[in-house]
């Protein structure tokens, strides 16, 4: 009877402590024995951290700098600075590329689109040169526009001296900021074409008579369900790295490993990751970029109310069995006072779980807003008096 008390009391204990011991995050001694010298795992909805090892560890990545040259192509194809249908001429520089590779001649040409391919399949770093070059002008102006877009991500501890990964000790980055621009990239769903490719075929050569076989270095994008991106990496002093996507039931996961001994274990590791993550959490919607979250009168103004919306998506992780009783807090004035330009913020919507703030969106106005002119407010005016 005493035996069974203190195995009662023993595993009263152990309940409580287990109620009480948080999971915003795992740390790396009491989940996985990761062979990676750094990893991490992130809910591409929330940007929230599942799990790390050594993030802001500074690292060689190999070709998974070539996320931040698609992050920039994506960029640019939505401004309209470059088109999928370019004709990109092959310099010099960009054929002279060794590593992985389509081998583009000097002065063959090549669409957007072709080169779009070549690097998110093959991570043709011939590709990547001769695109950098197509974007900015020159491959110097390109590493200008990709240290500049880290620094604006925030990503902190990254310095990129190439658009392709090739060896050089400066060029550094960690887990952490690579989850940063990969959780970027994915909010452009076109780039999703050309990182699920498995196999394909490309031409290449100045008569363009040349078959290259394209056959994707992510394994996962066909062995792991719900894989759709992102990027393999491999170097001699780099090791083989992977930051890797996948999606199933709303829950959109990013797990990036660097400075693994062997291919194969950079993939069952990102497995190992991914694979918990998905067992673990569940992504709950709150609201989409553009929808209308509050109709908010004007005063003084040449219109007399106006939608706010989300300024963009906002998506809540949570754990799997969590109680989902969530309280929505909404920032915002009585009414607003022109004049307020499109896009303008106004106020914020606040998500709180049992009571702790857990998300927040910014709120914005969808058009401009003139101020009304004296004539216009006595119009106004006198056509209350009348309606009443």
């Amino acid at each position: 009877m005493k035996r069974y008390k203190k195995f009662l009391s023993i595993f009263t204990i152990v309940c409580i402590l287990a109620t009480i011991i948080p999971y915003n995050f795992v740390n790396a001694d009491n989940l996985f024995d990761l062979k990676s010298e750094s990893a991490i795992l992130v809910d591409a909805g929330s940007g929230k951290i599942i799990y790390e090892k050594a993030p802001h560890k500074k690292l060689e990545p190999a070709s998974i700098t070539k996320i931040m040259v698609l992050l920039l192509a994506m960029e640019s194809l939505e401004s309209n600075r470059i088109n999928l249908n370019d004709k990109v001429v092959i310099s010099e520089n960009a054929s002279s590329m060794g590593g992985s590779q389509v081998y583009l001649e000097t002065g063959e040409v090549k669409t957007v689109e072709n080169l779009l391919k070549a690097i998110s399949v093959r991570s043709a770093n011939d590709a990547a040169v001769a695109l950098s070059e197509h974007i900015a002008g020159s491959e110097e102006l390109f590493i200008k526009m990709m240290n500049e877009k880290a620094k604006s991500l925030g990503m902190e501890n990254t310095n990129f001296v190439n658009p392709t990964g090739l060896t050089d000790e400066n060029h550094y980055t960690t887990a952490y900021d690579i989850s940063i621009m990969s959780r970027e990239l994915l909010k452009y769903p076109k780039v999703h074409q050309w990182l699920t490719i498995w196999m394909t075929t490309m031409m290449v050569g100045k008569e363009n008579d040349v078959e290259q076989t394209l056959v994707n270095t992510n394994k996962l994008v066909r062995f792991y369900k719900g894989a759709n991106g992102i990027k393999t990496g491999y170097t001699s002093t780099a090791g083989f790295c992977l930051s890797a996507s996948a999606t199933r039931n709303r829950l959109t996961l990013i797990s990036v490993v660097l400075g693994c001994k062997t291919s194969n274990n950079r993939f069952s590791e990102s497995r190992k990751l991914l694979d918990y993550g998905f067992a673990t959490y569940d992504s709950l919607p709150i609201c989409k970029k553009g929808d209308i979250i509050k109709n908010l009168p004007i005063s003084k103004g040449k219109i007399e109310n106006i939608d706010v919306v989300a300024e963009n998506d906002l998506n809540l992780l949570i754990k799997k069995g969590q109680p989902k009783k969530i309280e929505k807090n909404y920032i915002l004035p009585k009414y607003l006072m022109p004049p307020l330009n499109k896009n303008d913020k106004i106020g914020e919507l606040v998500i709180k779980l049992e009571g702790k703030e857990v998300g927040r969106v910014d709120l914005i106005v969808t058009k401009d807003i003139e101020k009304a002119s004296f004539f216009t407010m006595i119009k106004k005016m006198f056509s209350k008096l009348v309606s009443n």
